[in-house]
């Protein structure tokens, strides 16, 4: 099971962040959680299949969780889809989808079966499939709004094949029946117990998606004993309040749903665009609970690294391009603040030992600048840090004519001091 999620924004995009969106993929399938602006273009990005999405499950109607929904879509008509997809949500969601596809003019090729979800329900199975099933839970939300969780069902346990060697089992149905439970009768008539061959069952991974909700006791039966448990928190606990008032949760709610369900892992997610470091949020959750890391858009989560790794690999860099945000991740910052000094150097052919000595006083700082308009004219070689996961590696890019000058953005890869996303 690889969780992916595609968008961590809240409400509206930034210029690194898109709209909620969580990819998971389980045995060559894909499920979607919510389908925000632009999912089709980050699931291309992230190296997912469109075409291996088996059922989209939408959490409620503010706009930023559906709002790429048709597209997809029209896509999938497009790419001359037949398989039936799945599509779950509240009350709503089948007439909004077919009034959507008709005024378009869409009649799809492939059937869409709808599940929706009534607001007065306690829980409800709204996928069951032989080997899993999800369960939807209503949350605490200003509109009505469920959270879900991805269960796979217990495995059967290993079977012990010499042991069922020398009690007589030789052909491939017997092991499949043994495996099955299914006591086996040989044919001089004993009896081959499945439960002297085969172990015991094996619980199955299971994910759980809690967001737009203040803290709520239905977010913990979602999250109980999961592998990965995707929690939002919008804000920092210094906005709490705020949450409360808006319907969302703050780092402690996220930690605390996590300490009660006794989750593996906490991710949180969903961030308000007022925070430029999502580390901040991160560290505050784990005062929380441990472990926790960050929803890293088109970074893979592995329940399972050691088979899982290389399935889904991203298409694009992982990059913060933004030089003028004022973080820090942007290294070709100028040596003065704007309409301050410009860098001194001396004058061709000066013999003035006022121009020497400035020369001298300032040669760190012109070796310096001068690097940087050298990077700035293409005139040196650029580096660039590519991250999937937590493997980096650098790879060194051909000289190249720079026409706007020390104006234009550098290409600047995050990498977290959290986070190791490779290991689980």
């Amino acid at each position: 099971m690889i969780v992916v999620p595609l968008g961590v924004a809240s409400a509206t995009p930034t210029a690194v962040r898109h709209l909620p969106s969580v990819a998971l993929w389980r045995e060559g399938s894909v499920f979607l959680f919510d389908c925000g602006e632009n999912t089709q273009m980050r699931m291309l990005q992230a190296g997912i299949k469109r075409s291996k999405i088996e059922a989209i499950f939408i959490t409620h109607f503010d706009v930023d969780h559906y709002s790429g929904l048709l597209g997809l879509l029209a896509t999938l008509q497009l790419q001359r889809r037949e398989k039936p997809l799945h599509i779950v949500g509240p009350k709503g969601i089948k007439d909004f989808v077919e009034w959507n596809l008709k005024f378009a003019d869409i009649d799809t090729n492939y059937e869409i079966t709808f599940h929706e979800i009534a607001e007065d329900i306690e829980s409800d199975v709204v996928h069951d499939e032989d080997e899993y099933y999800v369960e939807a839970r209503p949350l605490k939300h200003t509109k009505f709004c469920v959270g879900y969780r991805f269960q796979e069902k217990d495995k059967p346990g290993k079977v012990d094949a010499d042991k069922a060697e020398k009690m007589g089992i030789s052909k491939d149905e017997q092991f499949k029946e043994l495996k099955a439970g299914k006591d086996v009768t040989l044919n001089d008539g004993s009896v081959v117990k499945s439960s002297d061959i085969v172990g015991h069952p094996r619980p199955g991974d299971s994910f759980a998606y809690v967001t737009d909700t203040e803290y709520t006791p239905n977010a913990v039966k979602l999250a109980m004993n999961t592998n990965i448990l995707y929690h939002e928190a919008t804000f920092g606990k210094e906005l709490k309040d705020k949450a409360g008032e808006t319907g969302h949760s703050s780092t402690v709610d996220a930690a605390r749903v996590a300490t009660e369900a006794q989750t593996k892992l906490l991710v949180i997610g969903h961030f308000s665009a007022r925070y430029t470091n999502e580390h901040d949020l991160l560290k505050e959750a784990r005062e929380g609970f441990y472990p926790a890391w960050l929803a890293n858009e088109l970074r893979p989560i592995f329940t399972d690294p050691m088979h899982e790794r290389g399935i889904i690999t991203p298409k694009v860099e992982i990059n913060e391009i933004d030089k003028n945000s004022g973080g820090s991740n942007y290294k070709g910052k100028k040596n003065y603040k704007s309409g301050g000094k410009k860098n001194l150097r001396s004058r061709k052919g000066g013999s003035s030992s006022r121009g020497r000595s400035s020369s001298r006083g300032s040669s760190s700082r012109d070796r310096s600048s001068s690097s940087q308009r050298s990077d700035s004219r293409g005139k040196s070689d650029n580096y660039k840090r590519k991250t999937y996961g937590s493997s980096t590696y650098s790879a060194n890019i051909k000289d190249k004519k720079d026409d706007s000058d020390s104006n234009s953005p550098r290409k600047i890869t995050p990498r977290s001091s959290y986070d190791d996303f490779d290991r689980f």
